[in-house]
């Protein structure tokens, strides 16, 4: 997919050219100038590994939930004397459009989450489709589509995971065994499709980044993500049909 990638983006997005002239000496003198590493950049450090610590030990070396240790990250970084950063300097370099962006995103899934619409929508679809009498191929088939669409009003592929896997974990289980569905090996596989989120800028934190450089357009963006999730969903049907067929999965 990486390798898709790269050529699928230099074919619709071409370069404006294939090399910087003098861009090897400009990263070599910009490095340079850097110079040694200062007391603000060893304080963002100390506080960088303190935040990892408090949020991979939260529930059971301490009962602080992440926001709250993200919060006190934060405000100890624009704290004066200790921190890293002024008010100022925050409301420069934040790209506000990609929080709000993001924000967005997140708070569509909460919506589908609260209201029950994403599990009404996947028990809709699954029944809907008579999956009990169709044969594994195809059952992957439908349900790795319709978490790809799903995904659409997702900022978030944790939660569109929480929310719809083990809805589709207890319906794969109450499919009829002479269908042969491995519930546990298809739903390990219809997670790869859980990440599939490439046509929106909303549906990933690091496709809000990329349209953060002001670099392309979303309409672009969407069509090289409509390329990339057609050619990732032909990928998974092939692998569906051969190799994870062979390893008992499907």
């Amino acid at each position: 997919m990486s390798a898709i990638l790269y050529f699928l983006a230099r074919k619709l997005l071409p370069p404006e050219t294939e090399a910087v002239e003098g861009g090897s000496e400009a990263i070599k003198k910009a490095l340079a100038e850097l110079g040694p590493t200062t007391g603000k950049e060893k304080r963002l450090i100390g506080i960088s590994l303190l935040l990892l610590l408090f949020w991979s030990t939260g529930g059971k070396l301490h009962s602080i939930d992440t926001t709250s240790v993200t919060l006190a990250g934060l405000a100890i970084m624009l704290l004066p004397g200790i921190g890293v950063m002024s008010w100022k300097e925050v409301e420069k370099r934040v790209q506000w459009g990609t929080l709000l962006m993001f924000g967005i995103g997140i708070s569509l899934g909460s919506t589908l989450l609260d209201t029950q619409a994403a599990s009404w929508m996947a028990n809709y679809v699954v029944k809907g489709f008579g999956l009990d009498g169709l044969p594994s191929l195809a059952i992957f088939a439908i349900l790795a589509a319709f978490l790809i669409i799903i995904h659409l009003g997702f900022a978030s592929a944790t939660a569109l995971t929480a929310a719809l896997l083990p809805i589709l974990i207890s319906l794969l289980s109450s499919l009829p065994p002479e269908l042969g569905v491995n519930p546990v090996g298809m739903t390990i596989l219809l997670a790869f499709s859980v990440s599939f989120g490439f046509i929106l800028p909303i549906n990933a934190p690091q496709n809000m980044v990329c349209m953060g450089t002001d670099t392309f357009t979303p309409r672009q963006f969407t069509r090289v993500g409509l390329y990339l999730t057609v050619i990732g969903y032909l990928l998974l049907l092939l692998f569906a049909a051969t190799w994870w067929k062979i390893l008992g999965l499907m």
